[in-house]
């Protein structure tokens, strides 16, 4: 009898393929999926600005403390959050303790309900930028996978003549990348297919 071959390991965005247990099912379940969900694009609206200069397995390890902390990212419930809420947040180690992070979750909340009032929800809002149709790019290599673009520019550039702040263009390329509005899975990753077929 011939002997069996061992499983092919599967092949991954170098990001995600790092030996991090929580960055590699990151990788592989969420990141590119296209998201409509409004509480969704909330979550990760919060979880990008927290994350602005700090490494993104920062913000994993407290996605749990920021569910609590951040009412299940319910955007309604976080724009009633007042001055005491504040407080008590900065206070919370399971969050980045960052007041004007924290501060400016809270306003982006209430921005954020604005939008789904003037569009119907945040869902709609977003993906008219791309007329709802995932960018789906080809990158053979990490290093070709871009900081900024034209795309995230005019995105930001909305979001912050709306109000909303701790939006540049960096953390908005970071949020289309998370939301699956845009696919950077290098081509040869098992997931670039897989998100690209969710289109």
């Amino acid at each position: 009898m011939p002997a069996k071959r061992a499983p092919t390991k599967p092949v991954r965005c170098p990001w995600g393929d790092s030996g991090n247990d929580a960055y590699r099912r990151y990788h592989d379940e969420e990141w590119g999926v296209p998201v409509h969900d409004d509480r969704t694009l909330f979550e990760f609206l919060v979880l990008e600005s927290a994350q602005a200069g700090l490494a993104w397995s920062t913000i994993l390890n407290k996605r749990e403390g920021y569910a609590r902390a951040f009412a299940g990212f319910d955007p309604a419930r976080v724009a009633r959050f007042n001055s005491r809420s504040v407080e008590r947040l900065v206070a919370d180690a399971s969050i980045v303790r960052n007041r004007l992070k924290i501060e400016s979750s809270i306003s982006n909340a209430r921005q954020f309900l604005a939008v789904q009032d003037a569009c119907g929800s945040f869902s709609n809002y977003l993906w008219r930028f791309v007329d709802g149709v995932p960018v789906q790019n080809r990158w053979r290599r990490q290093s070709q996978v871009p900081a900024t673009t034209p795309l995230s520019d005019a995105i930001s550039k909305d979001l912050k003549r709306r109000g909303f702040r701790f939006v540049g263009s960096t953390i908005i390329y970071a949020y289309l990348q998370a939301t699956g509005l845009v696919n950077d899975h290098i081509i040869r990753c098992h997931r670039h297919a897989e998100c690209a077929a969710m289109a």
